[in-house]
């Protein structure tokens, strides 16, 4: 019997360039625009059933989290200028082009929701503000899926249905853990259901996105990326079971809180890593496309 021939490159050599982006700036710039995003939703639904400190908790987590989140952004560009000039037109087929326009107005409109939160200025535009910010939130909160999947690079690219879930769930329980931190337990309800939904999706979207592919699945169970993505599942595990008993135990929700904010950073880097990983060997690159073309 002939052995099953091994795929190898012309000397080894990467096919494309790795990304060039920097850590901790990307990484960041993912897990902060998601919480944002999902915190602006927190905050709508909370304003619209009557729970005060949740909305002013979700509104400020929007506000900061998108303003970090375009500092990281304008950090790893080098050059405000570079960030600007990404607005300088729309691009309805750039998912960097689209996600530039996701991310500036929803970062003014959450600071606008904030701010008037904060000083009592202008309430009535500040709450029309929050209120069109969560309207726009799930588009700030899965975009960066998008952008990430829309690259060459194979262990972004290959996972495309399933990552905005990934991202979405992820920002979900991060979102829900900022409730169950700050907010009293008798309006974190809303926090804590969030946190055990945001979970179970990102657990879900996870293990697909890892087993559909035997090929490109490996770069998200070995190697740095595989170490910090099982991390993050624990994380997230005992985030969920932490957020069932928040109710009662107030350790509990801090506990929870803690473990799923962890659980939303980690798996941002690890998914930033797994495709910087599958970028410097070119059998994560060339095997999907022979495979593809065989078809």
């Amino acid at each position: 019997m002939v052995p099953e021939a091994e795929f190898r490159s012309y000397y080894g050599r990467p096919v494309i360039k790795e990304p060039v982006w920097k850590v901790p700036d990307v990484p960041a710039y993912l897990y902060l625009g998601g919480l944002a995003g999902a915190s602006s939703t927190m905050a709508l639904l909370a304003d619209a059933t009557g729970r005060p400190v949740l909305t002013r908790t979700g509104r400020i987590s929007a506000a900061a989290g998108a303003t970090a989140s375009v500092a990281f952004l304008i950090h790893d560009l080098g050059r405000p200028a570079r960030f600007l000039n990404m607005l300088r037109v729309f691009k309805p087929t750039s998912p960097l082009s689209v996600g530039s326009w996701i991310l500036a107005p929803f970062s003014a409109l959450a600071g606008a929701g904030a701010a008037s939160d904060l000083t009592g200025l202008l309430p009535g535009l500040g709450r029309l503000s929050s209120s069109v910010a969560g309207v726009v939130a799930p588009a700030m909160t899965t975009y960066t899926a998008v952008l990430l999947s829309d690259t060459a690079v194979p262990g972004w690219h290959e996972p495309f249905r399933e990552l905005p879930y990934v991202f979405a769930g992820s920002a979900v329980a991060s979102a829900g853990a900022v409730g169950m931190l700050v907010a009293p337990a008798r309006e974190a309800a809303p926090a804590r259901r969030m946190a055990v939904a945001g979970a179970a999706l990102e657990l879900a979207a996870s293990h697909r996105m890892e087993h559909r592919d035997e090929v490109i699945g490996e770069v998200y169970r070995t190697g740095r990326a595989g170490t910090v993505l099982r991390a993050a599942k624990a994380l997230t595990v005992a985030g969920a079971v932490g957020a069932v008993f928040a109710r009662r135990s107030r350790v509990a929700a801090v506990a929870a809180g803690v473990c799923l904010s962890a659980a939303g950073a980690a798996t941002r880097y690890g998914v930033f890593e797994a495709g910087r990983q599958s970028a410097r060997d070119p059998r994560y690159t060339v095997v999907p496309q022979r495979r593809r073309a065989a078809v």
